[in-house]
Parts: structure tokens; C-alpha cells; sequence
């Protein structure tokens, strides 16, 4: 019917209101009062329009990462008072999407020589105080010059990546090279517990003999289940889905890349839902929870 209002108003200097609503079976009435609409419904569509470009800003800053809760949050962060059924409309109707995570092929190859560590996790991903439990995993990243691996230490309280370590080889001194950067970064708490795979790097004599210079708890899942190591896989997870499916040309860009992406978009950046306090990036979720355990004077 609107094609038709708007044929009206065309026309209507040329034939008249009253000749165009008679030849067309319309009420003049309902005629006048599209025309009185139309600026509010002008306001209205201006306003969408404006919506929608603040969501393509969030949705492009993210990578394309984020879908619609992640977006509603970025908004109500950034001031805006607006429904959360608002802006899934909004993404739904200009094909605004989060992207869907691939499944990861992974690095995990056991020493069959070497008796592992007990899971002193039992997939309990969580933990209220930063410092008491860690996660590390390897993954490889294509360049043009070879594979660049990365390794991972991630603090299961805030999520934050406390240690990461890249290089052309996944040897024993890799993960130990994170493992000392996430000590560096200081927090650790006594029988703070490092729960890994049963990699190679992860039995290896170098990695355990760190463990217990840090005074750590090492701790391992089952082989073949990836479920056992979940939240250091999904990190990775999150990474090749945001970063892209990037081939470098050289390992000097991926590091540059893979830096960028910690320091600056995941761990500064990233909204994660806390369970208690909404969205939050990990840096914040780590101010948080230091805030909490800070005794009063």
C-alpha cells in the first residue's frame, strides 16, 4: 500500500487527491494520514540506519568475531540504552553475523615412556582468585616459510593469556619459554596448579623440572580428549577464527599478528561473559577479582 501512497503523492499536482484515490480505490483519509506518518517514519528509518552503522563498527573492530550478544554488550558499554532483541533484528536483517569457530586439528603427541601427571582438574574450568589455575596448549600457523608454533599459558580466572611463547618448533623449550613468562608476569599463588595435554613438550624432564622450580602442580588430561583441555583449545579456537584463515609470508608477520592479538584484542579488548558481572574483558575481570581479594584498611 506504501507504493501506492507514494504514487499518490507523486502524481498528485498533475490529477489531483481526490481523482488518484477514486481511480485507485483508496480512502483520502488513509491517503493524509501516510503523509502525516512519513516524517516520523523517516526519524525512524534515519535511526535504524545510524543503529546499524554502530553495529558494523563493533562487528568490524571485532574481526567479524562477534555476534549478537557481544555486540549488545559493546553498546550498552559504550552508553547506549537499547534492547538486545533491537539489535538482533537490526544484524538479522542486513546479514550481520559472529563467526562460527572450525574444529582445530591438534599437536598432541604423548610420550608413551613417561608416566603422565594426574588431572587435578576433572574439566572444572573455572576458579575464583587469579593465580591458582593455569592452562597451556600448542598450535601451529601457516607462513610461507614454514609452520609457526605458539604456545600458551591461560589464566582459568580471568581468561587472560599470562604467557605465550612463538617460534619455528615445538620442542620442550617452547612451552617452558611460556610457562616463564606467565611466572615473570608475577600473581602466581602457592600450588597453583598448570594443567596441560600429555604432549611430548608437556612430559618432557625440561617442562616438569620447571614446574617444580615454580613450586606448580602439574596436571594433565586424558589423550585423545579434547574436551580434558577444553579451555586452552578454545582460546585457539577464537584466535584462527579472528585472526582469520591467514597463510603469512613470513613467521615475522605471524608473530607481529599473533602479538597484536593478544596484547591488544583478546586480553585488553575481548568481552567475555562472567557469570556474576556481565561482560568484561580479562584485563577488568583481573582488576575485578584483585579488587575483591584486596583486604579493606
Amino acid at each position: 500500500m506504501n507504493g501506492v501512497y507514494a504514487f499518490i503523492e507523486a502524481e498528485k499536482t498533475t490529477h489531483g487527491v481526490a481523482l488518484l484515490c477514486r481511480v485507485l480505490d483508496v480512502a483520502r483519509s488513509s491517503f493524509y494520514a501516510w503523509l502525516a506518518a512519513r516524517p516520523a517514519a523517516a526519524a525512524r528509518q534515519a535511526d535504524e540506519d545510524a543503529l546499524a552503522a554502530q553495529i558494523r563498527k563493533v562487528h568490524t573492530d571485532s574481526r567479524g568475531a562477534y555476534g549478537v550478544p557481544r555486540v549488545h554488550a559493546a553498546l550498552r558499554r559504550a552508553g547506549q540504552a537499547i534492547n538486545r532483541k533491537r539489535v538482533e533484528r537490526v544484524m538479522a536483517e542486513r546479514d550481520i553475523r559472529g563467526i562460527t569457530r572450525r574444529k582445530r586439528r591438534g599437536l598432541t603427541r604423548p610420550d608413551k615412556k613417561v608416566a603422565p601427571a594426574a588431572d587435578l582438574i576433572g574439566r572444572d574450568f573455572t576458579a575464583t582468585r587469579p593465580g591458582t589455575k593455569l592452562v597451556g596448549d600448542i598450535t601451529f600457523l601457516p607462513t610461507l616459510q614454514g609452520w609457526w608454533y605458539l604456545a600458551t599459558v591461560i589464566d582459568l580466572a580471568t581468561r587472560e593469556v599470562i604467557g605465550y611463547a612463538m617460534a619455528d618448533h615445538h620442542r620442550a623449550e617452547l612451552v617452558c619459554d611460556a610457562l616463564k613468562m606467565a611466572a615473570a608476569r608475577g600473581g602466581l599463588q602457592p600450588g597453583c596448579i598448570m594443567h596441560t595435554d600429555r604432549g611430548s613438550e608437556y612430559t618432557s624432564a625440561q617442562f616438569q623440572s620447571l614446574t617444580e622450580q615454580l613450586g606448580l602442580l602439574q596436571s594433565m588430561g586424558r589423550t585423545g580428549s579434547c574436551y580434558d583441555n577444553a579451555a586452552a583449545e578454545s582460546f585457539f579456537g577464537v584466535l584462527k577464527a579472528e585472526i582469520g584463515t591467514t597463510v603469512w609470508e613470513t613467521r615475522a608477520q605471524a608473530r607481529a599478528d599473533v602479538f597484536r592479538f593478544i596484547e591488544v584484542e583478546y586480553n585488553r579488548s575481548r568481552l567475555r561473559r562472567h557469570p556474576e558481572h556481565g561482560y568484561l574483558t580479562p584485563l577488568e575481570t583481573r582488576t575485578l577479582l584483585q579488587q575483591q581479594l584486596t583486604p579493606a584498611a
